[in-house]
């Protein structure tokens, strides 16, 4: 039997491929037969595992997701070096963390530029190219994975930026997934627990990892090759009849919401 989750003969661009999650899922993506296209503003990072995955396997374009004319060059630069892009993962995002009443104007834009607009621009881009070749009869795969999370469904202390921006990309993702089903581009989020990476150091350590994981019935924390693989899963072809939905990778945090 065919492997239904394999990636053979898929271009797929990560965002904030350069660690963590985005680099699990650009090395999974391979593993399962894709080509990855690596982004990130970390240069030194992305290069240097496009260099290992190897030239056939993967390539590096270092650039901002907040910047909309370096991700509308990035993707021409994509299309035109593969002929098409099957799949994006929208994972690129970053934390600022401040009360409500402490928060900057500037600390709340950051995180919106990057985690919501960086989103849509990249989506945008990316699903433009996934039209364009439904129109013209192509039939292969096209599916965009936003990376959302739990702060958008129930909310966060000391980060609203990056709770409104989370909850922004669940609607992001219902309302694309309303314009292009169709055309059969499958859009659809997946929302994390904790997962151990540099961005959650400081809720996995001290006063706060008891309190957390009290509220995780599976009573650990996940890690980043483990939740690339429901990502790749939204990836393929083995959720094929799925879109508009968001995907809850939490260890059951959420169960019912």
């Amino acid at each position: 039997m065919k492997n239904p989750m394999t990636l053979e003969g898929h271009n797929i661009i990560v965002t904030g491929a350069g660690q963590g999650i985005g680099e699990a899922v650009s090395r999974l993506i391979v593993d399962l037969g894709g080509r990855a296209i690596l982004v990130d503003l970390q240069g030194d990072k992305v290069n240097a595992i496009a260099d290992e995955l190897g030239a056939e396997n993967a390539e590096a374009h270092v650039g901002s997701v907040a910047e909309p004319g370096f991700v509308q060059d990035m993707v021409a630069a994509v299309v035109a070096k593969n002929g098409a892009v099957h799949g994006l993962v929208n994972n690129a995002g970053i934390v600022r963390a401040a009360m409500i009443n402490k928060m900057p104007v500037e600390t709340w834009q950051q995180v919106i530029d990057v985690n919501l607009s960086g989103v849509f621009y990249c989506l945008q881009a990316v699903g433009r190219h996934m039209y364009e070749r439904a129109e013209s009869g192509d039939t292969s795969p096209s599916s965009i994975v936003n990376i959302s999370s739990d702060a958008g469904r129930r909310g966060t202390i000391g980060q609203i930026n990056y709770g409104a921006a989370k909850s922004g990309v669940m609607g992001i993702t219902m309302s694309a997934a309303r314009e292009w089903s169709a055309k059969q581009i499958r859009v659809n989020s997946i929302c994390f627990g904790v997962v151990e990476t540099e961005m959650t150091e400081t809720i996995r350590s001290g006063k706060f990892r008891d309190r957390v994981l009290s509220q995780v019935p599976m009573g650990r924390f996940s890690d980043p090759d483990e939740v690339s693989q429901p990502v790749c899963f939204l990836l393929s072809q083995a959720s094929s009849y799925i879109t508009g939905q968001h995907l809850s990778v939490n260890g059951g945090y959420t169960i019912g919401v």
